[in-house]
């Protein structure tokens, strides 16, 4: 077989269309399989080419395949990944596609069920001070008053609409706040569209009057902001603002996290704090810390940054209390950690709707840390 003919049969079988008789071929030709000779061969001018077939295939596949993780890694793609080895993707191969077999994940406690993913689940706080439990909440319209309307649109959707010609007597504040364990997303009024993960909070008003647009953000959230060149629209978080005239861009600034991070999908936004002020474009990401105040920027893979938004935690070269950290604002938990703190990374990425313990075990399969459950605490031990 050459190499032509593994890439089709390769793609084939990622894509489900391979016949038994060509999945047998494959598994015959893996006895005889060289990586570095087959990888050798391809040519420079051949690699992107290579990169962008196979890669389409295992997006397609990824989307579906089960939530399961599982452990048994398959012959193939170690030999996809070292074709992507050249192509800049190895990691994408090494950590975020490989899915494990059906093997049972770890038992850390008696309690298996105790510790449940995430959902939608918010506390809507009116400017009167009245509280509406999203999760409960029937889908429709929560709120009416003289021209302000508040819609569930569906579970984790909320909505706001404002009249045409109506003019609110004052200016009034709402917030969201999302629960560890919780997420939502909101329509504001004036058709910016906000996504928040757990632990997080955004106070906005019920319309935006005057040449401007503020909103508060604590925690973490994904913007796409509609555009109006003639009203800009603010994000005001901790020690930081965001200015934008209409963008997609992401947010990350927990209280518990030493940076806190601005990334860029489309646009152009103004990152500014009291010591320094920066613009960034898309794939860039700015960065604040906590010691310092000055501000940073970097190349990033975006999708990183928002793999939360679609259902995903993704690691990448992460310390364990920084992935523990992901994790127990999505689970509703406390990390306990025993001994000394491994300063191993890891990299890859999980479904957010995977049982914690699937999590834990793909964890201490790769030699992160062991993992204890009671109750709602999770024992960490790196040594």
């Amino acid at each position: 077989m050459n190499k032509q003919e593994f890439i089709i049969l390769f793609e084939k079988n990622l894509s489900g269309a391979a016949t038994p008789e060509e999945i047998e071929q494959l598994d015959k030709y893996k006895d005889d399989f060289d990586i570095n000779d087959f990888s050798n061969s391809i040519k420079i001018s051949e690699q992107a080419k290579i990169k962008k077939r196979i890669f389409k295939r295992i997006s397609s596949k990824i989307n579906q395949r089960s939530s399961r993780i599982v452990f048994k890694q398959y012959w193939w793609l170690y030999a996809a990944a070292s074709i992507l080895l050249f192509c800049g993707l190895s990691f994408l191969f090494q950590d975020r596609y490989f899915k494990y077999s059906e093997n049972k994940p770890k038992q850390f406690s008696s309690n298996q069920n105790l510790i449940m993913p995430g959902s939608n689940n918010a506390t809507l706080i009116l400017s009167d001070g009245r509280e509406v439990n999203l999760a409960t909440a029937l889908v429709g319209k929560i709120i009416d008053d003289h021209g302000l309307s508040i819609h569930k649109v569906n579970d984790g959707q909320l909505k706001y609409e404002v009249s045409q010609n109506t003019k609110l007597a004052s200016v009034v504040y709402n917030k969201i706040i999302i629960p560890k364990g919780g997420q939502y997303s909101v329509s504001l009024p004036d058709g910016t569209d906000v996504w928040l993960n757990s632990a997080s909070s955004l106070e906005y008003p019920t319309s935006f009057s005057g040449n401007e647009r503020r909103v508060e953000l604590s925690g973490e959230g994904y913007f796409e902001v509609k555009k109006n060149s003639h009203k800009p629209f603010f994000v005001h978080s901790g020690d930081f603002t965001v200015k934008v005239l209409g963008t997609h861009f992401n947010i990350a600034a927990y209280q518990d996290e030493f940076v806190k991070k601005i990334t860029l999908l489309e646009g152009s936004v103004l990152v500014q704090n009291e010591k320094e002020s920066t613009v960034i474009s898309p794939g860039q990401q700015a960065l604040t810390r906590n010691d310092t105040g000055y501000i940073t920027t970097r190349a990033v893979n975006v999708e990183d940054a928002v793999d939360w938004k679609n259902g995903y935690f993704s690691f990448r070269k992460e310390n364990i209390q920084s992935a523990m950290r992901k994790i127990a604002r999505w689970y509703d938990i406390e990390v306990v950690y025993q001994g000394r703190i491994s300063q191993k990374l890891l990299g890859g990425t999980v479904q957010r709707t995977q049982k914690i313990e699937e999590i834990l075990s793909y964890f201490e399969t790769i030699g992160i840390a062991k993992f204890k459950i009671e109750g709602r605490r999770v024992f960490v031990k790196t040594d």
